[in-house]
């Protein structure tokens, strides 16, 4: 049997409770007047995450292998939910700057001052990993594939589907399924 390890595959279609959309959706509220805050967990967190559509073509090109064997699927790119949350928050035109440390620690809009971000222990999760990376360089040099959507276009990507989305949900007063 063919095995495929995926690390963390994302795309606006992604489910809210997953760290990447809870950010994009709440940025894209916030961005609307519709959020005051995003109440977010550990910063330092550090994923390796993808495009699915990156990862679909990887699964079919290990599915056309004569001889099954096993592959991981990864950017081979480590990002922290920091750089995440300051990426989605620089999509939709608001700069952020830190302030404080540890479960103390906010982020502020850099042109207004108001308080966007915030530390909730809540979230943190006990059992997590701090640091997940994949390597692919197996996936690239026996079936040819790497990701080829780069981390900054993926966050922009979640962000404008979620804003369309948001925007959307608040003009006809319902709330919209991802894939809506």
């Amino acid at each position: 049997a063919a095995n495929g390890i995926l690390f963390n595959h994302e795309s606006p279609l992604r489910g809210e409770t997953f760290v990447t959309r809870k950010i994009s959706r709440a940025v894209a509220a916030i961005a609307l007047g519709l959020q005051e805050k995003l109440w977010i967990g550990n910063l330092e967190a550090r994923r390796d995450w993808g495009h699915a559509r990156d990862y679909v073509e990887g699964m079919w090109r290990i599915l056309q292998q004569d001889q099954p064997e096993d592959f991981v699927l990864a950017t081979g790119e480590a990002h922290s939910v920091r750089e995440f949350v300051e990426r989605a928050f620089c999509q939709a035109g608001m700069s952020i700057e830190w302030r404080g440390t540890g479960i103390d620690e906010k982020g502020f809009c850099a042109r207004t001052g108001r308080c966007l971000v915030e530390v909730d222990p809540r979230y943190f999760r006990p059992l997590e990993v701090d640091y997940l990376l994949g390597d692919p360089s197996k996936a690239r040099e026996k079936l040819g594939w790497r990701h080829t959507v780069g981390f900054a276009d993926l966050v922009a990507e979640m962000v404008a589907e979620d804003l369309r989305a948001v925007e959307l949900e608040a003009a006809s007063g319902r709330r919209l399924e991802a894939a809506e």
